[in-house]
Order: structure tokens, then C-alpha cells, then sequence
């Protein structure tokens, strides 16, 4: 994990629950906030600038339709920090909140309330995914 990373880890382990990613090695950082899995990922797009790449899983193998896009739209607009995007596969979707922002020179009490921020919108997104079928996709 790199350094960015790493501090992250060590700001979000009070309020989530944190495991690493093996797969292929990307460094990045797996935990759950609430019922939402997310992975974040910190990409140097230049020097000086490190970039926080957080998606969060907000349903799975949903059963695709009207009301799940309508859901999906209403969490969307309700979201403050991040985008929400419906994956169509055949019968089903997957949906996600993807954010990013820039982490060089966030302090640590500005990198953790924005982290927060937006694990919470992502929280609340969820439950609207979720809200008709009393699930947001859960695994299977």
C-alpha cells in the first residue's frame, strides 16, 4: 500500500471495517461502511498531485426495470459527493457511487471528514437503491 493509502486506512479504521485488496496487486483498500463495500485506490496523475478514487457498491443483481432506474435516479440526485451509475446487464444491474478528489495537502481532520462525507452519502444512496425490494442486491 502506499503511503496515501496507508493513511487513509489508519483515519477510516475507527469508523469502518478495513481488509486489503490481494487482487493483482493494486494496492488498493477494501472496508465496508455500513452495509456499502468500497475500494479506494490514491493514482499520482502528476508531482504534487495524488488523486482519492473511492467506488462504493450500492446494489448487485438487481432486477432490472422502471422502478430500479427511477431508485437510481432519485439516489443520484440526492447525492452531494460522488456519481451514482446504473450497470445494465440483460435482466439485471449493478449500481455504484464513484468520487474522487485530490488528497495532496488535505490535513488529516479535512481528509477524514471528506472521506466521511462521502461514505455517508453513499450510506444513504444504498437505502434508496434499496428502499422497494427491502434489499440493495445482496450477494447471492
Amino acid at each position: 500500500m502506499t503511503a496515501f493509502v496507508e493513511r487513509i486506512a489508519g483515519l477510516l479504521a475507527p469508523f469502518v471495517d478495513l481488509r486489503t485488496s490481494q487482487v493483482n496487486g493494486d494496492g488498493a483498500l477494501g472496508f465496508d461502511y455500513g452495509a456499502v463495500p468500497f475500494a479506494a485506490q490514491v493514482v499520482t496523475l502528476t508531482e504534487g498531485l495524488d488523486v482519492v478514487s473511492l467506488t462504493g457498491i450500492l446494489g448487485w443483481d438487481l432486477p432490472l426495470g422502471d422502478d430500479v432506474r427511477d431508485r437510481v435516479a432519485t439516489a443520484a440526485d440526492a447525492v452531494q459527493f460522488g456519481s451514482v451509475h446504473l450497470i445494465e446487464r440483460d435482466a439485471e444491474a449493478d449500481v455504484v457511487l464513484r468520487y474522487s478528489f485530490p488528497i495532496s495537502g488535505l490535513e488529516d481532520t479535512a481528509l477524514t471528514t471528506m472521506l466521511l462525507l462521502v461514505l455517508d452519502g453513499a450510506a444513504s444512496a444504498r437505502e434508496v437503491v434499496g428502499a422497494s425490494t427491502g434489499s440493495a442486491g445482496e450477494a447471492k
